[in-house]
């Protein structure tokens, strides 16, 4: 049996300030976006099925987040800055078309660099979508707010109790988001710069209205989670992305099962063959 792959940690430089990852593999490269609060672990979940198909996987930690630093010295955490880390990355980390996914935060991410520089880019993976390209509503931007005070007041705990609070998720799902959560939040060096970095993003539009997703003329996969195990990625919404997008397709879990977002084996595989299909692996590989 041939060995596990071992990750080779990298950094990359902006502004003073530093963007921490890693690479599992060799071979076309995907990068892995994580979510809001979340560390690059949060994509695929410690899952090597990309790295054993034969691909780089590539994932880092957002400004903030996990490893990386605060922002830079005069720069702060909108779209225009995320997006930006990500084009660094591409640019430090990979060679050609790349195959980007990005999860709820990291999608918006994914979407708002796309649109910009569709042609390095062999395809997307866009997992659990929130945004619609609108202002926030204010009863969202003051659960965010809770959230950011809890973590910058009481840490770890605070951030819990902050988020509990607002849980509305049942068993038996419940427990596992609760578990996913805490075990994330332990990963953060920075939690005073994370928690103005929630604030930010909260206030921060990858672009403006879904209608501009119609330009993005790439293969595209949408990965969507049921309501009732998810429903701060509500379904509705990536299905709205698919819908706009020219050449996307969608996949959800089935009725019951934990969102396939939760289960990293499952959605790599997914992504694997995503990326084995005609399309993509056209200009990945070339």
């Amino acid at each position: 049996m041939a060995a596990a792959p071992e990750p080779r940690a990298f950094e990359v430089e902006r502004g003073g300030s530093r963007l921490r990852g890693e690479v599992l593999g060799d071979g076309p490269a995907v990068v892995l976006v994580h979510g809001l609060t979340a560390t690059r672990r949060y994509v695929v979940h410690g899952s090597k099925a990309l790295a054993r198909s034969g691909f780089a996987q590539v994932s880092y930690d957002a400004r903030a987040h996990g490893e990386s630093d605060p922002a830079p010295r005069g720069e702060g955490y909108g779209y225009e800055h995320l997006s930006a880390d990500l084009a660094s990355v591409v640019a430090d980390r990979t060679e050609g078309p790349v195959v980007l996914c990005g999860d709820s935060l990291g999608s918006h991410t994914v979407a708002s660099w796309a649109l910009e520089r569709s042609g390095a880019i062999a395809g997307v993976v866009l997992i659990r979508p929130v945004s619609l390209g609108l202002p926030t509503p204010p009863e969202s931007l003051a659960y965010w707010d809770r959230l950011a005070d809890g973590l910058e007041r009481g840490g770890v705990e605070g951030f819990m109790a902050a988020y509990e609070a607002d849980l509305s998720v049942e068993q038996p799902f419940a427990d596992t988001v609760l578990r996913f959560t805490r075990e994330r939040m332990r990963l953060h060096r920075h939690p005073e710069a994370l928690a103005d970095a929630v604030r930010q993003i909260a206030r921060s539009v990858p672009f403006e209205g879904t209608s501009e997703l119609e330009s993005l003329d790439l293969p595209a996969l949408v990965v969507a989670s049921r309501d009732e195990a998810d429903p701060g990625h509500p379904q509705a919404v990536a299905e709205a992305w698919a819908d706009t997008l020219p050449r996307a397709d969608l996949t959800v879990e089935g009725e019951g099962e934990s969102p396939l977002a939760w289960q990293g084996g499952r959605l790599s595989r997914a992504i694997a063959d995503f990326c084995e299909t005609e399309p993509v692996a056209d200009r990945h590989r070339s």
